[in-house]
Formats: C-alpha cells, sequence, structure tokens
C-alpha cells in the first residue's frame, strides 16, 4: 500500500480548518485508518472541531473492542459528535461543527463512514466514482430532481451541509462498503478541492501523474489554480 496526505489553507482563507489523519499500520482493530475532516463554525470553532472529532475518532477506534468494522466505524463518529459538542460548550462556541470521512481497507474491501460533504472516490484511467454521498442542500436539490448535477458546484448554496458532526445530540454517518479492483486509486479529499477541480480533472491528475506524491501535489496546485477559495486536504491511496 502506497498513501500520501496534504492539507493546504488555500488563497483565501487565513485559517487552515481541515486536518486528517492516515496509519497504514493497525489502529485498534482495524488493519489500517485513514480520516478526513473540514471544520466550520467561524474562525476559532471549525479548527477545533475538527481536530476534536479526528482525534476522538481515532482513540475510539484505538479502544474499541468491537470485531466488526462497520460498527468500529459507526461508533466512532457517535463518540465523535458527542466529544465536540462537549468541547463547544466548555468553550462556549456554540455552532461550531465538522464533516468526516473515514475508510479502512481490510481483505480488498473498503469500509467506508461519511458525515457531510468532504468526500471519498475511487478513480481508474477509465472512471472517477464517487462513493460517498454529500450531506449537503445542492446535494438533496440534484437527488430530488430540483437541480441538475452540472449546476451543483457553482451554486450559491452548495456550502449549505445538512448533517455534520457536533451540531445535533445525535448523527447518523453512512456507510459504505465496496470490492476494490485492481488499478483503482482511492481519493479522500474535502470540498475545497471539489469545488475548485471537477471529477474529470481529478481523474486526469490521479491517471497523468507517476506517484502518490505528485498526485497529491498536483490536485493541491490544481484547487488553488482555479481559485483556491477554501482550504483544501487530499489524501492518496493506491491499495
Amino acid at each position: 500500500m502506497k498513501t500520501h496526505a496534504l492539507t493546504d489553507k488555500g488563497l483565501e482563507r487565513q485559517e487552515n480548518q481541515d486536518c486528517y489523519y492516515t496509519s497504514e499500520l493497525p489502529v485498534g482493530n482495524l488493519p489500517n485508518l485513514f480520516i478526513v475532516a473540514d471544520g466550520m463554525g467561524g474562525h476559532a470553532g471549525g479548527k477545533l472541531a475538527s481536530e476534536t472529532a479526528m482525534k476522538s475518532f481515532v482513540k475510539s477506534v484505538q479502544k474499541s473492542t468491537l470485531e466488526d468494522p462497520d460498527e468500529i466505524l459507526t461508533n466512532a463518529v457517535k463518540k465523535a459528535n458527542d466529544d465536540v459538542i462537549k468541547k463547544a460548550k466548555k468553550v462556549e462556541l456554540e455552532g461550531m461543527g465538522t464533516t468526516l470521512v473515514a475508510a479502512t481497507i481490510i481483505d480488498g474491501e473498503l469500509h467506508v463512514a461519511n458525515v457531510g460533504d468532504s468526500r471519498l472516490y475511487l478513480i481508474t484511467a477509465a472512471e472517477v466514482k464517487q462513493i460517498t454521498k454529500d450531506h449537503s442542500l445542492v446535494e438533496e436539490m440534484v437527488r430530488m430532481g430540483e437541480l441538475e448535477p452540472s449546476k451543483a458546484r457553482t451554486h450559491e448554496k452548495k456550502n449549505v451541509i445538512t448533517r455534520a458532526i457536533g451540531v445535533a445530540d445525535e448523527v447518523k454517518a453512512d456507510i459504505f462498503k465496496v470490492k476494490l479492483k485492481e488499478e483503482q486509486t482511492i481519493l479522500l479529499c474535502t470540498d475545497g478541492l471539489t469545488n475548485m477541480v471537477t471529477d474529470d480533472s481529478i481523474r486526469k491528475v490521479i491517471v497523468s501523474q507517476r506517484d502518490v506524491i505528485e498526485k497529491a501535489e498536483t490536485l493541491i496546485i490544481e484547487a488553488n489554480k482555479n481559485g483556491g477559495k477554501d482550504n483544501i486536504t487530499v489524501v492518496v491511496i493506491e491499495p
């Protein structure tokens, strides 16, 4: 397995409120773990929310005695949600929250947990496939047929999130299981990438660059070249 992760604050934001975690080695009962989180809730709150959620998530996985990977991921999301809410009350930063997408690879199968609009893609030379579903107002409009997919990236309400960690007492993560095929590259990323770079352009970068380091670096460069309006985080995995 080859992996590389990068984060960049972009060209317009003063602070980077994204964070990531990667481990190719076992974490608790999971053989590996990859996480991307994108904080929200003002200057101080966003960074604190994403970092709190990520640390809580990892700690939960480390301590879990469960065997089923989907249950481990689900419980870790619930714990992260509880801890972000507690932290918000403690530091009096009401309304802070974060997206979170986490993945683990077990025996050629990808297990994914997702809350919010950070994404996980599977990419080959022939196609780019978004595995996660955005919890956003615009994505719901697309699913209901109220908005054309081609207009979603530039819609004025594209940043309105309908589900996030830390904003409600209960949170439900979407869980996905996908059998991996040969030559697939896994990409976890925040919307700082996907709002600036089209899916097909992402595919072209992944296919054209030599290794995971160049792939990650070029994705960041492309997002900034197209405006860099938000923090950008990418985790590139070649299983």
